[in-house]
């Protein structure tokens, strides 16, 4: 790779790493795409970031939907892209960017597969009796954690990453560390507080040891809980519910802005329980809420 390209890409995400706070999975997958890129454009004669013109990204990107790319990874590296060069302009790398007229395929929209309130219902309800039945620590935090991220939405590196002072009970809210390090405070229903409460006093004393720190939950070592664990919690609880998709954390988020929706919240304030930076990501829940409105009354109506 010559050094007059590769120099450029790592200013840039040192630039966003201290800049912006993103994750090391996010950083690793800025460079995936923008090396793809920086790699094309070596091997067809570049290699100064200042030869760039947009005649060569629209070759890499038509390179791209050759190679059968799916659109939302073009509209994902267009954006990387996009993204890098507004950069190397607005450090005056290079006098003006030559993606700005870079248009990219727009991506299907798809719909979060999510479960009913009827299903998410008896997930907990299901979860409950299970921990009674076995008993001991890895049941209540199991509910627990079950009951944070129906209640909640946060993501999983968000529930992972919770510290026992995040929780304030008198205010019914947990401080959630989001992406880049936003805070936000998210309420907490009676029963995720109640579960939690339950782990927190019974469950947590008998898992927790020295490499617990401050971390809410625990896995049966005695560390800060996997993200893999909690994944694997999800997926058996939700094979337990007759019917329900086979959904991660990730499903139990889509469920919980859904269900909002649907019991009237706002908009705006669902935005802000998720933590999305742009209301145009929460709008997509308005769809599977009008795709469930269509389904009953199509099923309902006398005239459907």
């Amino acid at each position: 790779m010559p050094p007059a390209l590769l120099a450029p890409l790592e200013d840039y995400l040192r630039d966003l790493r201290l800049q912006r706070g993103l994750s090391e999975h996010t950083l690793r997958a800025y460079r995936t795409d923008l090396l793809g890129l920086l790699a094309h454009l070596a091997g067809h004669g570049v290699d100064d970031l200042s030869a760039v013109d947009l005649r060569d990204l629209r070759g890499w990107l038509a390179a791209e939907q050759a190679a059968g790319r799916a659109r939302t990874t073009l509209q994902r590296r267009s954006a990387a892209v996009h993204g890098f060069f507004r950069w190397a302009e607005r450090t005056e790398r290079l006098p003006t960017d030559p993606s700005a007229a870079l248009r990219s395929p727009r991506p299907h929209r798809r719909l979060p597969e999510t479960i009913s309130q009827g299903e998410a219902r008896q997930l907990l309800e299901d979860a409950i009796a299970v921990a009674g039945e076995e008993g001991g620590p890895v049941g209540l935090r199991d509910v627990a954690l079950l009951e944070v991220l129906y209640a909640t939405g946060v993501r999983v590196a968000e529930l992972c990453g919770l510290d026992v002072g995040d929780v304030d009970r008198h205010r019914r809210v947990l401080r959630v560390f989001g992406k880049g390090a936003k805070e936000r405070s998210v309420p907490l229903g009676v029963p995720a507080l109640e579960a939690l409460d339950t782990w927190l006093a019974q469950g947590r004393p008998a898992l927790a040891g020295p490499a617990s720190g401050e971390a809410v939950f625990v896995g049966e070592r005695g560390g800060r809980l996997d993200q893999r664990v909690v994944r694997r919690i999800v997926h058996r609880a939700l094979r337990m519910v007759d019917g329900a998709p086979d959904l991660g954390p990730h499903g139990l988020r889509h469920a919980m802005a859904t269900h909002l929706l649907e019991g009237g919240a706002d908009l705006r304030s669902v935005q802000e329980m998720l933590g999305h930076a742009s209301l145009a990501t929460t709008q997509i829940y308005t769809h599977v809420t009008d795709e469930r409105l269509r389904a009953a009354y199509l099923q309902a109506h006398p005239r459907a």
